[in-house]
């Protein structure tokens, strides 16, 4: 009996103790991040936020209303009065070249529609000036669309508001960001760049052959070589009126700059994946070569994907670089959570007396291990269905780091020049079964998920368990009783909104009086909006923010506003198809809109 437990203890000091706490002293700078709003973008977006044309009933409408977090709103309305005395005329040569740049794309949201503006943004000189990019040719073609509307931002900027109170604006965005923003930044950094055992890589040296002439003919040339130093950053740039849950990503040359709303948490967002990006990159390309020598075989799986998914990029390079990323994202997550359960099951083990009780809590903990492998396995799944054809080889490589003391961009050409193409083709097969067991895992949390003892009890899973069971049998007047008692001590759970408006909408459906009926529609509004909010600042389930956009998008088509629910299975669609998810019951929903007269 002994030697079992000696084994149990074993296995659980294999991993390491636990995540890592950020170190005390830990300086952002020293690896090339910086957190910083940009006048550029606020006047940009400002500009956008200041154009009106008229809704159905003649009143005055904003031309783009894109979602806010709640920051972001409370911005937008000082911004609004801010901005009241800015000319008639101007107001409309804004709407007019916004208007006739989203009609020439009908199916894009709002956010969507924002997201090249804001690259814009980053091609003009700073304020005052905002002076267009003096190269254009090597501009992509979505930013060349816009670039016409930078004559009218700096006509907007010379007579609105927005100078006068620009440097106010940023003090405010600044003070926002130092709530949220500045914490999960360095536990982001900290615990990705723990994890990699690296270094960002923040100065280039290249070598740049110069001419000089020695006579006053010209005919004698000295050639010498230059040593030219390029240092590379990240920028997060904390911007109020970008879209809410919605990371927008700009590379101009060796800075990479996340613009994200003030108030969200980087633990949990695709800013791990810019950074990532960031780290990798360098690392990349100093491993050219390697990737030139795999080119054909990575050319082959891409081949295979683009059969059934046209839009994949058919570059080599951006699939290694999406791989890795994708990679180290996945299996990143999955250490830190094995770790903290780890590190949970020990504390147990030293306080039971029982060879029972010891015996259960090591196979609790086997078997969280084996849940949280199947995860990454789906999650690696759809990252290589998405073109990422070497998600799973970086993942199997990444072994080798997670066990040893080694820099990643030591090991980095041994990791691509072992991959072959022929295991790597059979991957999807090789993950279905544990795929499967993730998706039914995935979909069983998605309105209560399943408690554990190693990880972070959660005394409403209980609850909402029981509630789940109500709603399911139509005792909705029981389940919501009991959701808005649930709602009073845990205000945050995206779980508990989504149920509401589970309940509200079941309980419409039985309505013919129509007051009674938009009464219960509105509740269930709102609710779906609390689940929103909640993602925009917090981690949450991918599959139950896809079934909310489809349940917003179903109201608003229900009240034949066809715009507003195009534009929310399109924010389904964008999540891809995540098991659980409203993924293609949002395709169906929008083909369907879309071919009605």
């Amino acid at each position: 009996m002994k030697r079992l437990f000696l084994f149990i203890s074993l296995c659980l000091l294999a991993v390491p103790a636990a995540a890592q706490d950020v170190p005390a002293g830990f300086d952002l700078s020293n690896y090339g991040v910086t957190i910083s709003p940009d006048k550029r973008v606020i006047v940009v977006l400002a500009t956008i936020e200041a154009a009106r044309t008229t809704d159905g009933n003649g009143d005055p409408a904003p031309v783009f209303r894109t979602p806010l977090s709640a920051a972001g709103t409370k911005f937008r309305d000082q911004l609004t009065s801010d901005l009241a005395a800015t000319p008639a005329e101007l107001r409309q040569r804004i709407a007019n070249f916004l208007i006739r740049y989203k009609r020439t794309r009908p199916n894009a949201t709002d956010a969507e529609l924002v997201a090249p503006f804001i690259s814009m943004a980053y091609s003009l000189s700073d304020v005052p000036d905002l002076a267009d990019p003096v190269v254009t040719i090597d501009l992509p073609g979505q930013l060349l669309d816009v670039l016409d509307f930078a004559p009218i931002v700096r006509d907007f900027y010379r007579r609105s508001s927005i100078s006068a109170n620009l440097d106010e604006y940023f003090r405010e965005y600044q003070k926002a960001s130092d709530t949220t923003l500045r914490s999960t930044a360095r536990e982001m950094v900290s615990e990705l760049l723990f994890y990699l055992k690296t270094r960002p890589l923040l100065v280039i040296e290249e070598k740049v052959k110069t001419e000089t002439e020695r006579s006053r003919s010209g005919r004698t040339r000295l050639q010498t070589v230059e040593t030219r130093v390029r240092e590379r950053k990240f920028v997060i740039v904390p911007e109020m009126l970008s879209p809410a849950g919605t990371v927008n990503f700009v590379n101009v040359k060796d800075e990479y700059y996340a613009i994200i709303p003030p108030d969200s948490d980087l633990s949990f967002s695709e800013v791990r994946r810019a950074f990532l990006q960031f780290v990798i990159d360098p690392i990349l390309l100093r491993n050219a070569n390697e990737i030139v020598s795999i080119r054909d075989q990575v050319k082959t799986l891409l081949d295979a994907r683009r059969k059934e998914r046209s839009n994949i990029s058919p570059d080599v390079f951006l699939a290694v670089s999406r791989s890795l990323v994708a990679a180290v994202d996945a299996k990143q997550f999955e250490n830190e959570r094995t770790q903290a359960a780890a590190a949970e099951a020990r504390r147990r083990i030293d306080q039971l007396k029982t060879d029972d009780e010891k015996r259960a809590v090591a196979a609790e903990f086997e078997k969280l291990k084996a849940e949280f492998a199947d995860e990454t396995a789906l999650r690696l799944s759809e990252e290589y269905e998405n073109g990422a054809v070497l998600a799973f080889h970086f993942a199997d490589q990444l072994k080798g780091v997670e066990n040893s003391d080694f820099d990643i961009a030591a090991s980095t050409a041994e990791m691509i020049l072992a991959f072959n193409a022929e295991r790597e083709a059979g991957r999807l097969a090789q993950a279905a079964d544990a795929r499967k067991r993730a998706i039914t895992l995935r979909e069983t949390r998605r309105t209560a998920p399943a408690a554990n003892t190693l990880t972070a009890e959660n005394p409403v899973t209980t609850k909402l368990r029981s509630i789940d069971e109500a709603i399911r049998a139509r005792r909705l007047t029981e389940a919501e009783r009991d959701l808005k008692a649930l709602l009073q001590g845990n205000s945050e759970d995206a779980r508990i909104y989504y149920n509401l408006g589970r309940v509200a909408g079941l309980a419409a459906a039985g309505l013919e009086d129509q007051e009674q009926l938009a009464a219960r529609l509105l509740e269930a509004k709102v609710a779906y909006e609390n689940v929103i909010r909640i993602a925009q600042v917090q981690r949450i389930d991918s599959a139950l923010v896809s079934l909310t956009y489809v349940a917003l998008g179903r109201i608003y088509e229900f009240y034949d506003e066809k715009g507003m629910a195009i534009g929310l299975y399109d924010q389904a669609i964008k999540l891809g198809p995540v098991a659980g998810g409203g993924h293609d019951e949002a395709m169906a929903a929008k083909q369907r809109l879309i071919k009605q007269p």
